[in-house]
């Protein structure tokens, strides 16, 4: 770029600069023509949550906000409007952080944020307002405190409990708007029921693997939660982000657009008759934005409307939930919320053994000098690049059928090792958590012939278990 051009581009910045500085100087004015002071006299250090409650905006907070007060959708009553709102937002997580955040940013007046559980180190990859110094700390209070760090003025409402029937209505009626950042069936349903029960909106979001979406229930006209799943799914068939994975810039993006969704919900509520006011777009009520990260696609789906057989958003004559009380949504769903990575209990006891019993068999067969069992970790490949127990083989779970064949080869060549009249074979089935293992004893007992002397056990808790009661140092992930 010559001299000349970069001059030009200099002067072009400089007139755009000044621009919203003329604007910025406008809404100074407006506001002091409204007989409004620049400075709340109440409280010189300009810390002042409830300025806008009082009619204006301080000096302070008008440099604060000054990037969207000259925005045309938000100007001085939109932002006296996010001053007097407040946002619950149930889920300190992936999507919770940035949304909280954001919220936090533009001015939101209260920020309620509801988590029962801990800052793990397994969370600060996607969770992003949680430290290193914030592990074994209240989700809650974690998120808290960078609220408050970022925007003192916000008034922040640290809920650290779990959510169930008996404080649900209490907590939602309490908020303007709630958000869904939760990750499991149960907690859903009971968040969307008290939503529509105590008449707030609900900005629900959700992220797995390399996608996201995001929509809002109860607004307006629109569908709810039940209206378009009236039935949970097997809780069997449930994946969280702790089984599934998740790149944690999707709940990153989706907790943002939930943040953005909430503050036009809130800004639509300014008269649109007020002063170089404008109204905002439409929400994603009876829509559903799908982002699949891996390709970069975004896509709108249109959702059915709203059930007039609901059970809980029909009306009152005819809806059979009339309290969340009343519900009990863990036996609905099949699997509570504070139980999404309890295991599986398919095999009887006589069939499992625990990590510390295995490790029993493993010392007895270094003292033998000889291997006599065989040990096959049904993880995908990928996951057993990241650990392995030794002298473990490989035969994934989704392949067994296909690879029945290697299979049976395998232990076939173990039960040539072992001596006449020596015990069968013993096998023992591994996995990440213990679910998994459990469902592959009961497919290998059908795909193995009968009369093979062999008995198949899994591992209880798979190797998350054999970390925590056996090697401290084997990695849990």
């Amino acid at each position: 770029m010559s001299n000349t051009e970069e001059q030009k581009e200099i002067a072009h910045l400089r007139s755009l600069l000044k621009d919203k500085e003329d604007e910025i100087a406008r809404l100074k004015l407006l506001i002091g023509t409204a007989g409004l002071p620049e400075i709340d006299k109440e409280d010189p250090s300009g810390r002042t949550p409830t300025a806008a409650r009082h009619g204006h905006l301080t000096k302070d907070e008008v440099s604060r906000y000054s990037r969207q007060l000259i925005l045309p959708q938000v100007g001085v009553e939109g932002q006296k409007q996010l001053a007097n709102s407040s946002v619950l937002i149930l889920g300190a997580g992936g999507l919770g952080c940035p949304a909280a955040i954001y919220l936090a940013a533009a001015g939101v007046g209260h920020v309620g944020v509801v988590d029962y559980d801990v800052v793990e180190v397994s969370n600060l990859h996607r969770q992003i307002m949680h430290r290193e110094a914030s592990v074994g700390v209240s989700k809650a209070a974690s998120l808290a405190q960078a609220v408050r760090s970022l925007n003192s003025r916000v008034r922040v409402t640290v809920h650290d409990v779990q959510l169930d029937g008996s404080n649900a209505m209490d907590m939602v009626s309490g908020y303007d708007v709630a958000l869904d950042c939760s990750d499991n069936p149960a907690t859903r349903y009971l968040i969307n029921d008290a939503c529509v029960l105590a008449g707030r909106p609900l900005i629900s979001g959700s992220a797995l693997r390399w996608e996201g979406q995001l929509t809002v229930y109860n607004y307006r006209d629109g569908p709810c939660y039940r209206c378009l799943y009236p039935t949970p799914p097997n809780p069997q068939f449930v994946t969280n982000c702790s089984d599934g994975g998740v790149i944690g810039a999707v709940p990153g993006l989706i907790g943002t657009l939930q943040a953005m969704e909430t503050i036009k919900l809130l800004l639509a509520e300014v008269k649109p008759d007020t002063s170089n006011h404008c109204r905002i777009g439409p929400s994603f009520s009876g829509r559903l934005l799908v982002f699949d990260g891996e390709s970069a696609m975004f896509r709108t789906v249109s959702l059915r409307p709203k059930q007039l057989d609901c059970a809980v958003c029909a009306s009152p004559q005819t809806r059979t939930i009339n309290r969340v009380q009343d519900v009990d949504y863990a036996l609905f769903c099949g699997r509570g919320p504070h139980d999404k990575d309890e295991g599986l209990r398919i095999l009887k006891g006589e069939d499992r053994v625990t990590a510390s019993e295995f490790r029993n068999v493993v010392q007895q067969s270094l003292e033998m000098e000889r291997r006599p069992y065989l040990l096959i970790d049904v993880r995908p490949h990928l996951e057993t690049s990241i650990c392995s127990l030794p002298d473990s083989v490989n035969v994934p779970f989704e392949n067994l059928e296909e690879r029945v064949d290697e299979l049976k080869e395998l232990v076939n060549r173990h039960l040539a090792r072992k001596d006449a009249g020596q015990s069968p074979l013993s096998v023992y089935v591994v996995c990440r958590r213990g679910n998994n293992s459990q469902l592959a004893v009961e497919r290998m007992r059908t795909l193995l012939p009968a009369d093979w002397p062999v008995v198949i056990k899994d591992i209880v808790g798979g190797l998350q278990a054999w970390a925590e009661q056996v090697d401290p140092l084997f990695p849990i992930y």
